[in-house]
């Protein structure tokens, strides 16, 4: 299997060096050159698969070619080593938790993946090989973790100041090792920004062996169809089956639609964000306007200039009418999240996680029209990682789980960088 960027089909690399490299030389993000289509017995047996046996099937897939079996199984263990349960919270309406990892998080499933690819190919290096991920929250604490202590690996993690909950900030910025925090004095996308730039310097990429674990980097995303697969092997209806996504780099979504082009009948995805509402606004306008991210409670999503939508426009061939017919978008302000929050837990007792509340809301609105959908939403973090805004809509107490009471308890270390790049590359020869 070989991979193309999405701005030039015809530059064509191996599985290594996607995964290496992160971005192409022309800023474009890697994509097989094929969707491989899995065959009906793999469907048909699809509910008596343990999770680690379907995402081993669905990544042999794509990298099978390069790494063998006994390896792709250890990085498989690795990587799922915990479960993704799907809850039933009302009739028709299930949730699939996908936060009950290490750092509580869905990003914890292509973060675990990709460490050890990474590690795997680093061996294979002269160099040490250097991870620069921007994040808006939960992003930067997956990778960070994922790679810690991680042979011939360092992580740079870039985070927005004073956009990210405590309990993210500490599961990041606590670690040491071969992690480095540096706390940037702008937005998200200004952090992603600053990544990118990097990829493109001359200077710096003589200086590192630089890659990227943001989603724009293609052993972030396969494993990230891993879940699709799975919640639809738990389902007891298995058809008409919509999913609704809660995005912001888009990512997930673009995995979900991966996982569909492999066979799997999902009938449609609803693309939910908060306020940050580019690609809702494509989807009905055809206009893709780029924009400063604004903040919301829902901070993982507050992306204003998504890079998965180039993958997202290279699998529907920039067509515009092809994407609505598999995609609805929707957006929902703090308020009508804050409402959901507050409805489900006391109509159901279930709590909702500002970014699950928006895909519930998705799910729901699509639902009104289609009645007879089972709709899935993903929860992609546990409630207690976004425990003020949680306890303040609910007015009740959160337990928080042992695993982020350990990173509260340890003292923050970063570095202070402002959003200017030049001032950033002078920073990261330092370090």
């Amino acid at each position: 299997m070989k991979f193309y960027s999405t701005n030039n089909s015809k530059h064509l690399i191996s599985l290594q060096e996607a995964v290496i490299k992160g971005l192409a030389p022309d800023n474009g993000l890697y994509m097989p050159e094929r969707i491989p289509v899995l065959s009906r017995d793999f469907f048909n047996s699809l509910s008596e698969k343990s999770f680690r046996e379907i995402a081993f099937a669905v990544a042999n897939e794509f990298v099978g070619e390069q790494i063998s079996n006994d390896q792709l199984k250890n990085i498989i263990d690795h990587t799922i080593s915990f479960d993704a349960p799907l809850v039933e919270v009302e009739k028709n309406i299930f949730a699939l938790e996908l936060f009950h990892g290490p750092t509580l998080a869905f990003k914890d499933f292509g973060a675990r993946f990709m460490s050890q690819m990474l590690g795997h190919f680093a061996k294979q290096q002269n160099r040490e090989i250097v991870i620069l991920v921007a994040t808006s929250g939960d992003t930067g604490s997956a990778v960070a973790n994922g790679f810690l202590g991680v042979d011939g690996t360092r992580v740079i993690v870039l985070y927005p100041k004073g956009k990210v909950s405590e309990i993210q900030e500490k599961q990041f910025t606590t670690l040491g090792k071969n992690i480095t925090a540096l706390e940037v004095d702008g937005t998200f996308d200004d952090c992603q920004h600053l990544v990118k730039q990097a990829f493109l310097d001359q200077d710096l990429n003589k200086s590192f062996f630089l890659t990227s674990a943001n989603s724009i980097n293609i052993a972030r995303l396969i494993p990230q169809s891993f879940y699709y697969f799975y919640a639809w092997s738990r389902l007891p209806k298995k058809k008409n089956i919509i999913i609704a996504v809660p995005s912001g780099n888009f990512g997930n979504l673009t995995a979900g639609l991966i996982a569909k082009r492999m066979g799997l009948p999902i009938q449609h995805f609803i693309a939910t964000t908060n306020i940050n509402d580019i690609v809702p606004h494509y989807l009905t306008t055809k206009e893709f306007l780029p924009r400063p991210s604004a903040s919301t409670i829902s901070n993982a999503m507050d992306v204003g200039n998504p890079s998965n939508f180039a993958r997202m426009l290279n699998l529907f061939h920039d067509d515009h009418s092809a994407m609505k017919s598999e995609i609805t978008g929707y957006s929902f302000t703090d308020e009508e999240t804050r409402g959901a929050m507050k409805e489900v837990y006391k109509k159901y007792n279930y709590t909702l996680d500002p970014h699950g509340a928006i895909g519930y809301l998705g799910l729901k609105k699509y639902q009104s029209q289609n009645s007879e959908m089972t709709g899935v939403f993903l929860e992609t973090a546990h409630p207690a990682k976004f425990l003020d805004v949680v306890e303040s809509t609910l007015e009740a107490r959160i337990e928080i789980p042992d695993e982020l009471k350990f990173f509260l308890a340890k003292q923050k270390t970063s570095i202070s960088c402002n959003a200017d790049f030049n001032s950033f590359k002078n920073l990261l020869q330092q370090i």
